[in-house]
């Protein structure tokens, strides 16, 4: 039984609230969620504690433009506040190139960001590098600024090294180091249309989150390089349609079932003087997944992951001659999930985190033995940080609930007893310092949007670093009194499977049947609808209107097991659509839903989840919204796709019943189809290739395309429009919530 049902008279109450006049008057309007500030209050970006521990620095967004991003301080002593770097006092204005826009696009932490998106400190603590408007300044402590490029061409990936001996980056394809007193050095050559250095190719920006492609040594006297060679990969013809001309672009996107970016290693002299290239193996149709330095700067560390992402194999590197060794080999029926949790102690063991009890846990990898550091049936996400002189690892996971994400410091010895470091009924994440004596934490809840502090190594808060609380002249305050609450629960997919919900409403009347907005994702990796973290203006507002909001997070979504996640294994659009249908189940069972006024909605996977919901089940939906939807996998890129379908030559192949374009004229609820012109990622290909059928078969549908908007079709008036455009589409449908 659901515990929305279990809820009784609590709930009951919950829904019956009178509408107030107070509340009458305080709903919110898309263009105040859209606009600055922004209604979430500060929202703090790459948190970062200096060398010494004495500043904390972030990014943080403009009061009055909350999409351009600036570079701040706070004093972890004190608490005084103050801005290091002005985005707009310090940058050129220039175009950036489209490498870096194309990049800032695949990193979503940043999509849609303008001003300082990225910054590194000195070990020494001194000088932080900071990239602007595609070139590099050094910010001194002072507030004194140094530009350290000025060229046509923008720098990628910069970095300052280790020891802080230099400052690198990427210009034009090719890899160079700059001594912090004296002038740059080509380190690589031969950069081309299809050939580049030091840059990490499109799948693994986007499906692999490697966002570099070289290392330094932990010494300065080495660095990794990977060449990437683009030649073999297919090209799209991009067509970027913009409101004031059109761009052509020759894209090199590896379409699944196609070839991929040849990638070499290197491992090059600092200085120039020499290379040795890393031996990957005979079998070039593999991926550089991670890569790493052992703390004495004496082995190399290489992740390499098969095709078909059902082996990955851990190498020792000798970097003089690149020779290497297996230390360890996972393997798995369906596929291997990478993480970055790989972390080189001082002793030449390391940390490493599996799923082969069918559950992410850490292990201690000491000569060949795995000690295992944590285990059960929950997950651990990501490590935070290491004290080895104490024994200790911090890491994030999820032992208490799927719906929250808690802090936790364990033994790096054995399996024990977790302590709990943050307060439950958070979502938490964190960053420490390279000692992990400090930690930053940053936390948020459906109620509450993020909050950040600091905090000792147990877990004791010593300051707020953002408390934005929702009071006085914070943003949101005057919308407080219409807020709703999010209420979670659970509904049984066909297996038995526990499918969490979470649901918003509006104050409700007896007797009185709501329409209901269901927001859905669906797919893995990423995406997670139901999850205790702030719900949003943006929902807030639907609910203002008189919609009833709702998700649920079916099979194939992350966090709940590798067993969970693999019903999706070669059957894409399978188990994802009937558990979104047993949310309409639930939903139409209820006296306070109008089971005649259900919209979806969607975007990317989640618009792709749109079209095979309206497929699956016609006359379910009052109306359908899908958004950049992938409708045939044959045009995704080969590293997400094949992970979950294979190669579409294989027999039998998995994509015919997987794509959304054949059965198209099988929809006969109203469908509205929205794709940015510009999109890289889901190529528009996929809408063109969806209209056709659809017309070839006398299959109405409504289109909206935005000119020049990628993936990410947002903005302080795109935004706007859009969701004016999807709004007005319900309302001719009859799903007005006014009614």
């Amino acid at each position: 039984m659901s515990p929305y049902l279990k809820a009784g008279a609590a709930l009951g109450a919950l829904l019956l609230l009178p509408v107030t006049a107070a509340q009458a008057q305080e709903k919110l309007t898309l263009e105040r969620v859209f606009a600055s500030p922004d209604l979430a209050g500060p929202q703090p970006r790459a948190l970062k504690l200096s060398p010494d521990g004495k500043l904390v620095t972030l990014l943080k967004p403009r009061a009055d433009e909350k999409e351009r991003l600036d570079l701040w301080a706070i004093d972890t002593a004190t608490g005084a506040e103050r801005m290091l770097v002005d985005s707009k006092k310090t940058g050129s204005g220039a175009e950036l190139s489209e490498a870096e826009k194309m990049q800032r696009e695949r990193d979503r932490s940043v999509a849609g960001s303008t001003g300082i998106t990225s910054y590194d400190w000195s070990p020494d603590g001194k000088t932080i590098l900071v990239p602007v408007d595609g070139d590099l300044y050094l910010a001194a402590l002072d507030g004194k600024v140094t530009r350290l490029t000025d060229t046509p061409d923008g720098e990628l990936n910069g970095v300052v090294s280790p020891k802080g001996g230099f400052v690198s980056f990427v210009r034009g394809g090719n890899l160079f180091v700059q001594p912090m007193n004296g002038r740059e050095k080509q380190l690589t050559q031969g950069a081309s249309e299809t050939l580049s250095w030091g840059v990490s190719e499109f799948v693994a920006q986007e499906e692999m989150d490697r966002r570099t492609g070289y290392w330094w040594s932990p010494t300065d006297a080495q660095i990794a390089v990977a060449r990437v060679d683009e030649s073999p990969v297919g090209i799209v013809t991009r067509t970027a349609i913009g409101g004031e001309g059109t761009k052509v672009y020759q894209q090199r996107y590896p379409a699944a079932g196609t070839p991929n970016a040849i990638v070499d290693l290197f491992v090059m002299n600092a200085d120039g003087s020499g290379q040795v290239q890393v031996d990957l193996g005979a079998d070039k149709n593999v991926y550089l997944a991670r890569v790493d330095w052992s703390k004495d700067g004496k082995t190399l560390y290489v992740q390499r992951e098969s095709r078909d992402q059902q082996r990955l194999d851990l190498l020792a590197v000798d970097p003089t001659t690149g020779r290497v060794k297996i230390v360890l080999t996972e393997t798995s029926k369906s596929w291997i999930n990478l993480s970055n949790n790989f972390t080189p102690l001082r002793d030449g063991s390391f940390l490493w985190w599996s799923e082969k009890t069918g559950h992410g846990h850490l292990y201690h990898v000491r000569d060949g033995k795995w000690t295992a550091l944590t285990s059960g049936e929950w997950e651990v996400r990501d490590i935070v940080g290491v004290d080895e002189g104490k024994g200790l690892v911090y890491f994030t996971g999820n032992r208490d609930t799927p719906l929250e994400q808690q802090l936790y410091v364990a033994s790096l010895a054995k399996t024990g007893p977790l302590k709990a470091l943050a307060a439950k009924g958070w979502w938490n994440d964190a960053v420490m310092d390279g000692a992990a004596s400090r930690i930053v934490v940053t936390r948020q809840n459906a109620d509450q949007p993020k909050q950040v502090y600091l905090a000792d190594s147990g877990g004791k808060q010593l300051q707020w670093i953002s408390e934005n609380a929702l009071k006085g002249d914070h943003p949101y305050a005057p919308y407080l009194a219409s807020h709703a609450r999010t209420v979670f629960g659970t509904v049984k997919a066909a297996d038995g499977s526990t499918l969490y919900t979470k649901m918003l409403t509006p104050p409700m009347q007896p007797g009185k049947r709501y329409p209901v907005f269901m927001i859905h994702y669906g797919g893995p990796g990423a995406g997670r609808q139901v999850t205790n973290t702030w719900s949003g203006a943006l929902n807030q507002y639907l609910v203002d209107q008189g919609w009833i909001v709702f998700s649920i997070d079916n099979r194939g979504t992350p966090d709940r097991g590798k067993a969970f996640e693999d019903h999706i294994h070669r059957a894409m659009g399978t188990v994802e659509v009937d558990d979104q249908l047993k949310g309409v189940e639930w939903l139409k069972a209820q006296p306070f839903v109008d089971p005649e006024r259900i919209a979806t909605y969607g975007w990317s996977y989640g618009g792709y989840m749109s079209l095979k919901l309206a497929e699956k089940a016609p006359g379910t939906f009052a109306a359908i919204v899908s958004g950049a939807p992938v409708t045939k996998w044959e045009f995704y890129d080969t590293h997400y796709t094949e992970r979950y379908l294979g190669q579409p030559q294989d027999k039998p192949s998995a994509y015919p019943g997987s794509d959304a374009v054949d059965e198209a004229v099988k929809i006969k609820d109203p469908l509205l189809l929205i794709h940015g012109m510009s999109d890289d990622n889901v190529v528009f290909d996929n809408s063109t290739a969806l209209m056709a059928k659809m017309q070839g078969a006398a299959v109405p549908f409504e289109l909206m395309v935005y000119p020049g908007q990628t993936h990410r079709v947002g903005g302080p008036k795109i935004s706007v429009h859009l969701w004016t455009t999807i709004e007005n589409f319900l309302r001719d449908q009859g799903v007005d919530p006014a009614k």
